[in-house]
């Protein structure tokens, strides 16, 4: 099953692409939005590199990848809003279980604060569950990036720990942690 193409209210989600890469290099040159991921802006070809990796990991399980959202334009690509990710669970904390998939979001500065990453996220919940028939979302981020937990609380999910991993050159922050949230398929079924 190939990613499809998912519509909220507010957006469109396209399956990346290698169209998209520019859109990718666009969003990493913002250091705000990278702000609890990375320290410095990368270069061109290392965006080039992860894009890649993106692209080999969404054949990993059917159905899921990533996404880029746009603004809905009558049913076309609007206004470019942000990357949605939702791959198989991958890195040394998680579980290599390919009915566990990892959710993730990252937005263009001025699209923040509208409600479009729950959204969006909604959306990649209903086909994780629905469609792709996983078992089991998670979502972790640095416990210091209220914006991306109170997403996961808006959605759904709940807290499951904050653990300490140990980083060469940590972000500001840092020590105060991750958090992982989840969203089970139980909890899917009694939230509907």
């Amino acid at each position: 099953m190939p990613q499809p193409i998912l519509h909220t209210e507010r957006l469109l989600l396209v399956p990346l692409a290698d169209r998209h890469l520019d859109l990718e290099v666009y969003l990493d040159s913002d250091l705000e939005v990278l702000r609890y991921l990375d320290a410095t802006t990368p270069a061109r070809h290392e965006v080039v590199a992860t894009h890649q990796r993106r692209m080999a990991m969404a054949g990993k399980v059917d159905g899921l990848g990533f996404w880029m959202a746009h603004l809905c334009d009558e049913g076309e690509e609007g206004e470019f809003v942000g990357l949605m990710m939702l791959p198989p669970a991958h890195g040394p904390d998680q579980p290599d279980d390919p009915t566990v998939c990892d959710l993730g979001y990252r937005l263009v500065r001025r699209h923040w604060r509208q409600g479009l990453a729950s959204e969006a996220s909604r959306a990649l919940l209903r086909h994780a569950f629905d469609t792709v028939g996983q078992s089991r979302v998670i979502a972790q981020t640095m416990a210091a990036n209220a914006g991306s937990t109170g997403v996961m609380k808006a959605i759904g999910m709940r807290y499951v720990r904050t653990y300490y991993p140990q980083f060469d050159d940590p972000l500001p922050d840092a020590h105060l942690g991750e958090v992982e949230y989840e969203m089970t398929r139980t909890m899917w079924e009694e939230m509907r």
